[in-house]
């Protein structure tokens, strides 16, 4: 069986049509291709722009998201790392995503805006997350966060960055972060696993030649094994322990499942607490292009609600 005849039916058109990434033809393309994603502004949260130091001194823009009716209280907060493989994506295509988890959480959302590979390779990216929630809980007052109740989360590339922010912040023992949600995370460079195999057709949503395309412009001269941190590639981290719980979740049907598995198992067998949902019949991303779906909606759900349990134990 194929895998467009396994996708679920509610799925499976949104699939077959869209175009695909083309990372090593056209970089410049899949970027304004992921840019062409539906926005939208909900009444009842704030968005605000803010400058602030990046990892190397320059400037980066953060997004800060809100509710539009706050109390005095401090709220909880969470950093939320974008998608687009290191090398694609902007805050701005997650502004409804990050709504809901204000929503849903009652929580601050800030959005960093790191920079991408190739321009930027490997350490560009996480140490512009590292100095985002550094300067995020540095302006707790200002930001009225309690920063007794700090998570972070991302999806897909930036689901890679979460797992490598959460070894990196526990190294540094700086922050203290009590949750992480790397969502379908990008995670290993090998590509060795079965499913890094599965996925190939050139209209996925993410396909095998894009994720090595993607890793090689992230990593730029560092590809050899034995020069490679865990904080460039987390599945490579020989110590998990100590880390804030987890929740997680892939699609069956994803390039990354299988190293989303093999993460988690390593994080269990570490004591960290973890919740990973498994969704049959789903791609890549499936809840963003096919927000409409029962499984999307479902599945976007899972992990709001989630977040919203650890940030108000």
């Amino acid at each position: 069986m194929t895998i467009n005849e396994r996708i679920l039916p509610e799925l499976r058109q949104a699939y077959s049509q869209f175009p695909g990434f083309r990372l090593d033809e056209d970089l410049e393309w899949s970027r304004r291709l992921l840019a062409q994603l539906p926005l939208e502004d909900s009444e009842l949260v704030l968005i605000t722009n803010r400058t602030i130091l990046r990892g190397d001194g320059g400037e980066m823009l953060v997004k800060i998201y809100e509710p539009v009716k706050r109390n005095h209280d401090k709220l909880p907060a969470m950093l939320w790392i974008h998608g687009g493989g290191f090398v694609m994506g902007h805050p701005d295509m997650d502004d409804l995503l990050c709504e809901r988890f204000v929503q849903t959480a009652n929580c601050v959302v800030v959005s960093v805006d790191y920079r991408l590979a190739p321009e930027h390779p490997y350490p560009a990216a996480i140490e512009d997350c590292y100095a985002g929630l550094v300067w995020m809980t540095a302006e707790a007052p200002s930001l009225g966060i309690d920063v007794k109740r700090v998570a972070i989360a991302g999806a897909s590339g930036g689901g890679g960055l979460t797992a490598a922010l959460a070894l990196m912040a526990r190294d540094k023992g700086g922050t203290s972060i009590i949750f992480q949600m790397p969502l379908y995370p990008m995670l290993d460079n090998r590509n060795t696993t079965p499913s890094s195999y599965e996925i190939t057709e050139n209209h996925a949503t993410w396909n095998r030649t894009n994720n090595i395309t993607a890793w090689n412009m992230y990593l730029g001269e560092k590809k050899n094994d034995n020069e490679l941190s865990p904080y460039a590639v987390p599945s490579r981290a020989d110590n998990l322990v100590g880390l804030p719980p987890m929740y997680t979740c892939v699609g069956q049907l994803d390039l990354f499942r299988d190293e989303t598995i093999n993460y988690v198992t390593q994080l269990a067998q570490a004591g960290v607490d973890v919740e990973f949902h498994l969704y049959p019949g789903c791609f890549h991303c499936f809840e963003v292009f096919v927000p409409e779906a029962e499984v999307s909606q479902r599945a976007s759900q899972n992990y709001l609600d989630a977040m919203a349990r650890a940030l108000h134990p």
